[in-house]
């Protein structure tokens, strides 16, 4: 299961500052790909003052800060390239992918030739630093899974949920990437699910329903971040040079029918043959969040280890799990 008004960010958190003049070129650079959605945002505004920042999407961004040098371009194209060669990023961080398009040939594409010319220019172009943001969802849900999973688990979520198995690919390709280049800080992050005001998350979709439909007899324990966390995780990710594979999870865990509750939706048990048939439906349509391979998140545990990314860089989260799930209606 893997942007509207400002919200005025928690205390701790660093605001954008408005600037009318150009950034000093001797200030560490940093490129964000997939900035113009919600994450990408979030993550400038608190590098804000720490680096000059410049950022790519295939999205447009109507009314970027002014001290952000935005580039209109698709990962896969050369223009990319001329972005590395005139910017010259220090850091890079990588929020670019793509999930659930129709067209699957199209968003492996996207995801996993996009991602692997990216990290050639990272090597090629002096890049130190590079987070890489995946997903705890590449772990897959299954029946034998154990609670909590670490980051030496397999990547499982190709066994039953095709249509995000490039996500699994793009972590595997970071990772090879994260030993072969030892001079470039790499990390990897695989958040729980987030929830936030500005992040559109098929997850955040699902528990914004009226009526939120789960499987008869499962309650499987389920994990959540706040998206303002996601960009403080990476924030520190970046300041403290980790490298590595790391797990990143919010405050705690709860049952998924607690969470249907807490974000103000009623939870409606449906027989799991009936509940593929109607999300088939309906995802084919455009009138549900995710495929109906994404179900056995509702049946089966998810839920990860985050103590090593916490050793790394001392992450704590800003927002409670309360806080966190109220935000989804917000």
């Amino acid at each position: 299961m893997s942007d509207q008004d400002v919200v005025a960010p928690p205390s701790g958190l660093k605001p954008a500052k408005a600037s009318s003049t150009p950034q000093k070129r001797s200030m560490e650079r940093l490129l964000i790909t997939g900035i113009s959605g919600g994450q990408g945002r979030l993550v400038a505004k608190r590098a804000t003052g720490d680096y000059a920042i410049s950022g790519i999407d295939s999205a447009r961004w109507e009314g970027h800060a002014r001290d952000v040098s935005f580039h209109q371009a698709d990962l896969r194209s050369k223009k990319v390239e001329d972005v590395f060669r005139r910017e010259r990023p220090t850091a890079v961080v990588h929020l670019g992918l793509v999930r659930h398009q129709f067209d699957a040939e199209l968003r492996h594409d996207v995801n996993v030739v996009g991602t692997k010319r990216l990290l050639e220019y990272c090597a090629t172009y002096g890049v130190t630093k590079l987070v890489i943001l995946s997903s705890s969802y590449v772990y897959g849900a299954l029946a034998e899974n154990p609670y909590y999973m670490d980051e030496d688990t397999a990547l499982n979520v190709s066994r039953h949920y095709p249509e995000i198995r490039d996500l699994a690919e793009v972590d595997t390709l970071a990772t090879a990437f994260l030993w072969r280049y030892p001079q470039i800080s790499t990390a990897i992050l695989r958040p729980v699910s987030t929830l936030g005001y500005y992040v559109h998350s098929s997850i955040g979709a699902y528990l914004k329903l009226r009526y939120v439909p789960t499987i008869f007899g499962f309650n499987p324990m389920m994990q959540f971040i706040h998206e303002e966390d996601v960009a403080e995780a990476i924030a520190l990710t970046l300041e403290t040079g980790a490298r590595g594979v790391f797990n990143l999870v919010g405050p705690g865990a709860v049952p998924l029918k607690v969470a249907i509750r807490e974000t103000g939706g009623t939870a409606v048990p449906l027989l799991e043959n009936v509940a593929r048939d109607v999300v088939t439906r309906l995802f084919r349509y455009g009138l549900y969040p995710f495929p109906a391979d994404a179900i056995d998140f509702a049946k089966y545990p998810c839920t990860i280890d985050g103590r090593r990314f916490k050793e790394a860089t001392g992450f704590k989260p800003l927002y409670t799990l309360e806080e966190t799930l109220r935000s989804v209606r917000r």
